[in-house]
């Protein structure tokens, strides 16, 4: 049962952190109730970075009070958010953090009222919100939270308990307000993971281990990893980890748990692995020698390792600051206009830089970049006016958000898949106006007409088209309209379903994973068939989908 009356800083943290470990551990979960089949679900992915960038940012220091600390949490997601779970995720704790200004430490009534001050938020960031969504969970939540709290102002057991129950609740009709989701047989997966969160801020609240928790939700895979390099970041510049045996004979449990807590307080990428001792202990620090003392107070410390990553990560870097420092005082005045576009494949990527792109954001299908990443982009093109294609559906509203913290102009064109990036690029002309490139540029994306093609990864039956499990799917525009075993039977299925009479240009681009004769074959296939039609086979590199086909 929940004691604690109010929240102070160091507590959201540790809430913050539970939540981020919870939803990490469970994010394959998230990322598999994906509506379509693919091998590209990355919701639970993309939600797992947000928290993670936002836990960076409030573990940077001590803050005691509350609002500073929800400030650092809210900064920090808006920067890492990626997809569109993980920038409606940072809405919600942007629009939490304005209703704690001024508040030092958070009672229930006032965590009731920020949950719905974010939830607020996070629907005014959508264009077009849909009931059935991550949305729909925070909203419920909150409502429920504030009515709980008018009961009862004193009570975060109660409190909590509303939450986790009106979530759950909500989460399970989720199918019946979308019916994608009740056609795939799925629950709202950005809903899902706001659950996990949610149930790792009131774990810390009720004294339960995290790792416990972990442990009955994903068994026993939760592996830790420590990826240096992963790390955007640097707050903490020493890397110590150590095994902790032959316990003082007073050590409790308790203790042991205890420990964790006093590593939190002093660092994050926290891990205390193990059931009894021996334990291995792990954690990212300015203060190598207390978390050394630490378990000097408990045991015996074996296989110390002390690593300084923040001197490993300037070595690695300054020959890319010094270039970035050499363009940075250059004298050369902004151009009018530049472009970045997000994409993923060494094809694409060439293509595009033919096209004149000036920076190319790696990402897409697979990857979605966060906010910082398109931003930092736009800002280091020195333009006046910067386009920016996002070349995916789950990438527009992290672009949009950047578009809005950019230090010039910016014009998103909305493009959902690379096959639009290239003709809204193709269609920029230097000498109009920004408003009439934007014009044009979006024109000409809507004009094209897509298939992909890729591979199953569950059994489930989507339009009509029952699949199984690794069988060749093709999408039409993004939905699916066929599958099958044989590869050529389905990439036909997919081109007759797309290719009208009026069209004229018929591009095949080709995955990491396909031969090029085997593309070339196909091409000429499609040229036989339609002599009319300019039939172009080229590169695109791209994982995952074996082919992208772009019909004008």
């Amino acid at each position: 049962m929940i004691q604690i009356q109010t929240i102070d800083g160091l507590l959201l943290r540790e809430m913050a952190m539970a939540g981020s470990a919870l939803l990490d551990a469970n994010r394959t979960e998230v990322d598999a109730l994906n509506v379509f089949p693919v091998p590209d679900g990355d919701t639970g992915t993309n939600m797992s970075l947000t928290m993670q960038s936002a836990v960076r940012d409030i573990s940077a220091k001590e803050y005691l009070r509350a609002d500073e600390a929800s400030a650092a949490l809210a900064k920090g997601a808006l920067k890492g958010a990626r997809g569109n779970s993980g920038v409606i995720t940072s809405q919600l704790l942007r629009g939490f953090s304005r209703a704690l200004a001024g508040v030092e430490k958070i009672n229930p009534t006032q965590f009731a009222a920020a949950m719905k001050a974010g939830s607020d938020l996070a629907y005014k960031a959508v264009m077009k919100p849909k009931e059935g969504t991550i949305l729909t969970v925070a909203r419920v939540m909150a409502e429920h939270a504030m009515i709980q709290a008018a009961k009862a102002p004193d009570d975060y057991d109660a409190l909590f308990t509303v939450i986790l129950s009106s979530g759950s609740e909500i989460l399970k009709k989720t199918p019946e307000m979308l019916p994608a989701l009740k056609q795939a047989g799925v629950v709202d997966s950005g809903g899902k993971g706001l659950l996990y969160i949610c149930t790792g801020f009131a774990a810390v609240l009720r004294g339960e281990s995290i790792e416990d928790l972990i442990q009955r939700t994903v068994g026993e895979d939760g592996v830790f990893r420590d990826d240096h390099d992963a790390i955007t970041d640097l707050t903490y510049a020493y890397h110590v980890a150590y095994t902790l045996d032959h316990l003082q004979e007073d050590c409790t449990e308790g203790d042991v748990v205890s420990l964790r807590r006093r590593l939190n307080r002093i660092g994050n990428m926290v891990n205390v692995d193990g059931e009894a001792a021996p334990y291995r202990i792990h954690v990212h620090t300015n203060n190598p020698g207390s978390v050394l003392e630490f378990g000097l107070e408990l045991g015996e410390l074996t296989a110390v390792e002390v690593e300084n990553i923040a001197a490993a990560r300037r070595a690695k870097e300054a020959p890319a600051q010094e270039e970035a420092q050499n363009e940075a005082d250059s004298d050369a005045p902004a151009k009018p206009y530049g472009m970045v576009a997000v994409s993923l494949g060494s094809g694409f990527t060439n293509i595009f830089k033919d096209l004149s792109v000036d920076i190319i954001v790696e990402g897409g299908q697979t990857m979605n970049p966060s906010i910082d990443d398109i931003l930092q982009a736009v800002n280091h093109v020195r333009a006046e006016t910067v386009f920016v294609f996002p070349n995916n559906g789950n990438v527009i509203l992290a672009a949009q958000q950047a578009a809005e913290l950019a230090s010039c102009k910016v014009c998103v064109i909305p493009t959902k898949n690379v096959a639009m990036g290239i003709a809204a690029a193709v269609a920029f002309q230097p000498d109009v106006d920004a408003e009439e490139n934007t014009r044009r540029m979006t024109e000409a994306s809507e004009h094209v007409k897509t298939a992909t093609v890729t591979y199953a990864v569950r059994d489930s039956e989507n339009n009509g088209v029952t699949i199984h499990q690794g069988d060749y799917i093709g999408l039409n525009n993004g939905q699916i309209c066929c599958s099958g075993t044989d590869l050529p039977d389905v990439l036909s299925q997919v081109i007759h379903s797309v290719k009208t009479d009026d069209d004229e240009l018929i591009t095949v681009y080709y995955g990491s994973d396909v031969k090029e004769e085997d593309a070339k074959t196909f091409a000429d296939g499609i040229a036989e068939e339609w002599p009319d039609c300019d039939v172009e086979c080229l590169a695109g590199g791209q994982p995952l989908y074996y082919y992208l086909i772009s019909v004008e």
